[in-house]
């Protein structure tokens, strides 16, 4: 297992940190964790030397603390560098941050987090915290030994995340990363800009929720012009193992095959070289061309005055194209629907073209949006 240098004090942590979010699960309910094989997961991933395991308060709808917990109690937790996240969502006033906290360690049969992270902050949930004195709780957190280092997961636009990493001396932060993604949310200016400041990265999403683990036969080709013989998903994650700054990539594995290709991927120190890193550059072409619409999420759209979710429907609509998702995002979008968010909504009011930045036709494209995900 390759290794990396991690906050200020320079902390040997695992390349690779396994994502509690994607256990294998029973009767198909996120709420079930299947725990004997996820058991033999996690512990499997701690004897290759995987030493970064990573929870959150609502994941697997609010057992996958408990369950790491429980594991890690058997002669495990001294051996792992434990993170867990703040609900911030749920913060209605300052005693909640340390009446949450002090809940995830039961959860998590431990007294102190070793990473602790104010989870999905955006700009609205950062200007909610920072107006119930955020930063007070975190030092009272790190006095009292509850946690030790203190960081931040983040979705929402680069400038955000700019004004997010000035406003406090963080140890670390979680962004997310991979080769399709390469300008969203904080992207890989983002990642420059915190590595500018001494602020360590850690990456979500780096097979971009298990997107570039099913290639096609043509991205399956330009792989195939490389002498390494390794699986996509093993592309995706080298590809970011590249980027100069990133010190941990979580994986969520849903099972153990997961869990060893991820192993094996993060124990070869060979990097990418620079013409394997061209490969991945007309990889990334190749699912460009396939999208339906150039839509680029900035938003600039909303909030649409029937409060449909445009974005996120030009977002399900390519994904059928370029990853072949389309019972996921018919599913998605049947979620849109239920919140009245949906295609049906929209007026043709052509507020949304007047402003769109791409000069889209989105009243058309919203209808070829809709005909494919219903």
């Amino acid at each position: 297992m390759q290794y990396r240098y991690f906050t200020r004090d320079k902390l040997k942590i695992s390349l690779l940190g396994f994502g509690c979010m994607r256990f294998p699960i029973l009767e198909n309910d996120p709420g079930k964790i299947d725990e004997i094989p996820a058991k033999l997961m996690l512990e499997r991933a701690i004897q290759e030397g995987v030493n970064y395991i990573d929870t959150a308060y609502p994941y697997h709808s609010g057992t996958s603390e408990a369950f790491v917990g429980t594991v890690l109690k058997n002669g495990l937790r001294d051996k792992v560098n434990l993170a867990t996240k703040s609900p911030v969502w749920l913060m209605e006033k300052h005693e909640d941050f340390m009446k949450y906290l002090d809940e995830q360690l039961v959860n998590l049969e431990t007294n102190y987090v070793d990473f602790y992270l104010l989870h999905a902050l955006n700009k609205n949930s950062f200007e909610k915290i920072l107006s119930l004195d955020v930063f007070k709780f975190i030092k009272e957190a790190k006095e009292s030994g509850k946690i030790k280092y203190i960081g931040f997961s983040f979705h929402d636009e680069l400038p955000v995340f700019k004004t997010i990493i000035d406003a406090y001396n963080w140890d670390f932060c979680q962004i997310q990363l991979n080769y399709m993604d390469r300008d969203y949310q904080a992207g890989l200016e983002g990642l420059e800009y915190a590595k500018a400041r001494g602020i360590d990265v850690v990456v979500m999403e780096p097979l971009k929720g298990g997107k570039l683990s099913l290639p096609s036969d043509e991205v399956k080709k330009i792989f195939l012009k490389s002498d390494r013989n390794i699986s996509a998903s093993a592309w995706a994650l080298k590809w970011v193992e590249a980027q100069d700054g990133v010190k941990v990539v979580l994986s969520g594995m849903s099972n153990m095959d997961h869990v060893l290709d991820n192993i094996s991927t993060y124990s070869d120190s060979k990097a990418l070289t620079e013409d394997e890193l061209r490969l991945v550059d007309d990889v990334t072409q190749v699912y460009k061309k396939s999208f339906k619409v150039g839509c680029t999420a900035c938003k600039y759209c909303l909030p649409c005055p029937s409060d449909v979710s445009i974005p996120t429907i030009f977002e399900l609509y390519n994904n059928i194209f370029v990853y072949g998702t389309e019972d996921q995002s018919k599913d998605a979008y049947k979620r849109q629907q239920e919140l009245k968010k949906d295609v049906s909504q929209c007026i043709e009011c052509g507020a949304c073209e007047q402003i769109c930045p791409q000069h889209l036709e989105v009243i058309s494209l919203l209808k070829d949006a809709h005909s494919h995900l219903i």
